[in-house]
């Protein structure tokens, strides 16, 4: 349904942005419509290519082909963005009749200068967000333990073993008391690389990793598509169950929402997962940012979610936010606090538009601790 949904609209933006492209006085003046026409179906089959029979295919080719398309399918969404915008200013024409066309050229041209910002905003390295939080029960000695949480990285053949080698460097240069993976650390088509779980290896911290499962994962890690686990690295994934990390903490977490939504799945997994926990301050790790209430009620203290990517591409935010209100950043739901990360990696176009990849380094805090007052020294 997603795959057919996704191109319907991506036709529909062809037909738009080359059609109003043809209107511009530049365009109509230097290039024949045939070729502005047979530009854009071929631009088109580059897409349904990439996205369909090539996506997630092995080989050079195959991922020469879907950076190109999954590329150009960003570059055409900010573009359609920026003509649809000025379509609006004038009245799709009709209120400004001499202008429009030319304006429609001055979109084209932002729409070109953005694409160009997204890419290399998308290209770039994860930021490292650091943020602190207090929690109940948590005990003193435990004060100032680190968690990393780290989500989305999408691994496959846009994003593989030496794009992740680096992420493994950024985190064991932070020191971590604690790391969590957040889902879809796979993309998830065919089965999961072996140099790619290898990878892995190299996350280490004193209190273990952890790792709950992505919608892009719902065969698991590597057990039901006959490719290798990652429990195999030592990881440990948390599939609705607890597990007690040191005396005060413990670390649950529960299959992905969204997956568990689209099969039908109903009931509280956060329930299921923190029963029966021993006393101390309780961290849930969920891939996607629903149900927040639920785990509060159980009695979460902090919950970690990614999924949603911050939007990656303005303004994709503001129709994601309309299914997943908790979108980004720091949220607190019935004394529970809960942080959402935009993740490491991309989904599709390697794209990112006013919303960095992200890493998490999260500071644990009991609810007794006052930071030392500076002295003031005159």
């Amino acid at each position: 349904m997603f795959g057919t949904v996704l191109l319907i609209v991506a036709t529909l933006m062809h037909v738009y942005v080359f059609g109003r492209t043809a209107s511009v006085p530049f365009v109509a003046g230097h290039l024949p419509r045939k070729l502005l026409v047979g530009t854009g179906l071929l631009l088109w089959a580059a897409f349904v290519v990439a996205r369909f029979p090539g996506h997630g295919g092995a080989g050079t080719a195959a991922a020469t082909l879907e950076l190109f398309g999954m590329t150009w399918m960003g570059v055409l969404f900010v573009t359609f963005v920026c003509l649809l915008a000025m379509d609006i200013v004038t009245g799709f024409g009709y209120l400004l009749p001499r202008l429009a066309p030319s304006l429609r050229g001055w979109a084209l041209l932002a729409g070109g200068v953005l694409s160009a910002v997204a890419l290399f905003q998308g290209m770039r390295p994860p930021v490292v967000e650091h943020r602190e939080v207090r929690l109940p029960g948590l005990p003193d000695t435990m004060n100032g333990t680190v968690v990393v949480a780290m989500s989305d990285m999408h691994l496959g053949t846009q994003l593989g073993a030496q794009w992740l080698r680096r992420r493994v460097a950024q985190i064991r240069a932070l020191h971590p008391d604690l790391v969590v993976l957040l889902g879809d650390i796979f993309e998830g088509h065919g089965p999961i690389r072996s140099d790619l779980v290898a990878g892995l290896r190299g996350l280490s911290a004193p209190f273990g990793v952890f790792a709950v499962p992505g919608n892009h994962e719902t065969h698991g890690f590597g057990n039901g598509n006959n490719g290798p686990s990652i429990e195999a690295t030592g990881i440990q994934v948390l599939r609705n169950r607890w597990i007690e990390v040191r005396p005060g903490l413990v670390i649950a977490g529960v299959d992905d929402l969204t997956a568990g939504r689209r099969a039908g799945q109903g009931g509280d997994p956060a329930a299921r997962a923190l029963a029966g926990r021993p006393p101390g301050a309780t961290i849930l790790l969920s891939h996607t940012p629903w149900e927040a209430e639920k785990a509060a009620s159980a009695g979460a203290n902090l919950m970690l979610c990614g999924h949603t990517h911050g939007g990656q591409i303005w303004p994709l935010g503001y129709l994601v936010r309309r299914v997943y209100p908790l979108i980004d950043g720091a949220y607190d739901v019935n004394g529970m606090k809960i942080i959402v990360s935009r993740g490491a990696g991309t989904w599709g176009p390697r794209m990112r538009l006013w919303r960095p990849a992200q890493i998490l380094s999260i500071t644990l805090r009991p609810t007794r601790y006052d930071q030392p007052r500076r002295l003031k020294i005159s």
